[in-house]
């Protein structure tokens, strides 16, 4: 009997390896390597290769060129892009969907990504088919969600998982998009392994790409994501795509958040807010989604900052609960900022001020479920922290910005005129910054009767070098 071929994939990567190892040599990730057979090969013909669906989809790479160039000699490749008929969603694709873009969407079960692709498929500026293909859902089913949601398009509707297939009914038809709900229940006859796989669902990508740019067919892929919160499959998928989206925040909640995690037609970052109702996900305004509304006034541990994402800033409440531990290792929970993060800053916190927080549990939460990476957030957390700790409550008219350093010194936050723009809530009145932005606020301030210095006009700066100037201010 023939021995069996069988490599080995990091889900976090993509790194192939003939074995399987504990760490994978690629990323360092522990435990990340799964089994995937090889592609199905016959020893009468050493390129049957060439039948798998990335070979198979088209006779030519979508990024083939006939001639070596020079930078300089390069032409302009001039993108045609279709609106959603959604403006938040034409922002999140850096102005609308491209022709021959390849966009993977994904989240939690339940969050909204179906529904919002069939609004999408709905309001899209086309004149052309709109093709949903479907794996999970028969067209009656989808027929069920489309008549609640309010679609009255008459759409393609494929519910079939076989690769070729679909392939079949997509060089057919030739839809000016194409839905494929989901990437992870397709799968190729050419290709050994089940739907999801990493060898199947790297294949089947491959091919609907090739497809997408060989005719100028944009192509959205709805994604499963893991337990852990990454999405499903190969970390290859997310290189391979162009723009790819994801949901954040709590499925069972209202509000619903939908970011762009990498575009090359358009700026990452990108932030989109949805209300989930009755007729499917409505857009609403950041400050609505996640602040402020049913922000506790006058309570220790709340505190509001500003954090970039994207092109704008959004208005952020952050708050932090301490209090006495049962447990001989105090607890250390975070929703929406990073873990190591806040460990560093309550080290800091206890270092500088001597809390005692080595016998407290501390938990910080980002109201709304937004996922916080801006180091221009880390005094707001200290100050919440520092707030719930001593149980006095901050000034709750108060907008805090700083990066905090390992020496309690206060560091400077890029774009902090932007951050005041976008942030300025009604009853704000005080705004805590570093010292070395004081020369930045009074340029703007000098500048006269500018929109931005009238606006700053009607705040009181304050500035603190240290977290200890800083507590004595706030909470004065």
């Amino acid at each position: 009997m023939a021995k069996k071929n069988t490599s080995f994939f990091c889900t976090e990567c993509g790194t192939e390896t003939l074995g399987w190892q504990g760490k994978c040599p690629g990323c360092g990730a522990w435990n990340t390597l799964v089994e995937a057979p090889d592609e199905k090969t016959s020893k009468s013909d050493k390129n049957s290769r060439s039948d798998a669906p990335a070979f198979t989809a088209n006779a030519f790479s979508w990024t083939d060129s006939e001639a070596t160039v020079r930078l300089s000699e390069a032409g302009k490749l001039d993108y045609k892009r279709h609106s959603t008929g959604i403006a938040q969603l034409d922002t999140l694709f850096g102005g609308g969907i491209t022709e021959g873009s390849i966009t993977l969407v994904a989240g939690e079960p339940g969050i909204g990504k179906s529904t919002i692709l069939l609004q999408m498929a709905e309001s899209y500026k086309t004149d052309g088919d709109i093709m949903y293909v479907s794996g999970e859902e028969s067209p009656a089913q989808i027929k069920m969600r489309a008549e609640r949601i309010g679609v009255t398009r008459d759409l393609l509707i494929c519910a079939h998982t076989r690769f070729e297939t679909i392939a079949d009914e997509m060089k057919k038809t030739m839809p000016a998009l194409c839905i494929i709900d989901s990437i992870q229940t397709l799968y190729s006859d050419k290709i050994t392994g089940t739907p999801g796989s990493v060898s199947q669902a790297r294949e089947v990508t491959a091919g609907l790409i090739r497809i997408a740019k060989s005719n100028n067919m944009p192509i959205i892929l709805v994604g499963h994501i893991t337990k852990e919160g990454s999405i499903a499959g190969p970390k290859t998928l997310e290189h391979m795509v162009d723009t790819v989206l994801s949901f954040e925040g709590d499925g069972t909640g209202a509000y619903r958040i939908l970011r762009t995690i990498k575009n090359r037609f358009g700026k990452s970052g990108e932030l989109a807010f949805f209300e989930m109702g009755d007729k499917g996900l409505t857009p609403v305004d950041s400050s609505k989604a996640l602040l402020l509304s049913g922000r506790p006034m006058n309570v220790p541990g709340s505190i509001l900052t500003s954090t970039l994402e994207g092109s704008g800033a959004v208005p952020v409440e952050i708050q932090a609960l301490v209090t006495d531990s049962c447990y001989s290792n105090p607890q250390r929970m975070t929703s929406g900022p990073d873990r190591n993060r806040v460990a560093m800053i309550l080290a800091v916190c206890e270092k500088t001020l001597s809390l005692g927080l080595y016998t407290k549990d501390c938990f910080v939460n980002v109201i709304g479920g937004l996922k916080i990476t801006d180091p221009a957030c880390d005094l707001a957390i200290a100050l919440a922290v520092i707030s719930s700790a001593e149980g006095i409550a901050a000034r709750s008219s108060a907008l805090i910005l700083g990066e905090l350093g390992l020496t309690g010194e206060i560091r400077p936050v890029t774009r902090v005129v932007k951050r005041i723009l976008d942030s300025a809530q009604p009853g704000m009145t005080t705004v805590l910054l570093p010292g070395s932005c004081k020369a930045t606020i009074e340029k703007i301030l000098a500048a006269g009767d500018t929109t931005d210095s009238k606006v700053l006009s009607g705040l009181e700066f304050i500035y603190a070098d240290n977290l200890r100037e800083a507590v004595d201010i706030l909470f004065a």
